[in-house]
């Protein structure tokens, strides 16, 4: 009898640890998490995930109205297409170190989902709809560039969510600077000098008028969505996106590049 708060004080440490280990499993996600236990881990930058036992797909009837809601989108790779030294060899992706940690996820991404005809559209309203990222290459270029899901209108064929559905459709890729934007000379789009200083003689010159001129630019990027899991139940679905689209300008005084961004997937299927 008198062993028995022993046995109770290791049964008690016992189950702390077996607590304690449950719960280093699951902090890999920020599902659960308290705001305290995010901050500054970088989890804050990831998706969720559907269950690798999810089973099922979400039918969509066209005569209701639904909409994806709490859209992920976390690249994990970002490629450059790189123009060969040789001539006789081919252009080709090289891969690019993201130098942006904790923001480059796009989060929140809602929009309306249309089903008509055999097919099923998603039309982007809003969100956390674009993150300003920048990669270095291999040889210390950094190439800075704006990933976006703005005013996305992807298409898949199908009437029900599955496994096998690929969304696809071009977006907007907005500027990376904005009109107030100042460089280094102090020119700007709609404040600043209209040449570098010191070079007001020559600033209407063939050379300096990329550089001068600064412009707000927009370019057209090419998204695919590929969900690989679903819930039926709950409505949710992961997988993986692929975009194509080119790298800041800097109001137009640079040449763009391709680049090729990978990542997680994540969303819902609600009705509106």
């Amino acid at each position: 009898m008198r062993f028995r708060p022993l046995v109770a004080a290791v049964l008690a440490l016992c189950l702390i640890v077996v607590t304690a280990c449950g719960g280093d499993a699951t902090a890999k996600t920020r599902a659960g998490l308290t705001y305290e236990e995010i901050l500054n881990t970088g989890l804050a930058n990831d998706c969720f995930t559907v269950d690798e036992s999810a089973r099922g797909a979400i039918p969509l009837d066209p005569e209701t109205s639904y909409q994806f809601a709490s859209v992920c989108m976390h690249p994990s790779s970002v490629q450059v297409l790189v123009e060969p030294v040789n001539k006789r060899q081919e252009a080709r992706f090289v891969d690019g170190k993201i130098l942006t940690r904790y923001t480059s996820s796009l989060d929140d991404v809602f929009g309306d989902l249309m089903v008509a005809d055999g097919q099923i559209t998603f039309a982007e309203k809003g969100g956390m709809d674009f993150q300003l990222i920048t990669v270095i290459m291999p040889g210390g270029e950094e190439v800075p560039f704006v990933f976006s899901s703005k005013d996305l209108v992807a298409t898949a064929p199908g009437e029900a969510i599955t496994t096998s559905t690929d969304f696809e459709g071009p977006y907007t890729v907005p500027s990376y600077r904005t009109s107030n934007f100042l460089d280094p000379k102090g020119r700007g789009l709609t404040t600043g000098y209209d040449s570098a200083v010191g070079l007001v003689p020559v600033g209407t010159s063939e050379e300096l008028e990329r550089e001068n001129v600064k412009r707000y630019l927009e370019s057209e990027g090419k998204l695919n969505l590929s969900i690989t899991r679903v819930d039926g139940e709950t409505g949710e679905f992961s997988g993986l996106f692929t975009a194509l689209q080119k790298s800041d300008t800097d109001m137009g005084s640079k040449e763009p590049l391709e680049l090729k961004i990978t990542g997680e997937l994540y969303g819902r299927v609600d009705k509106a």
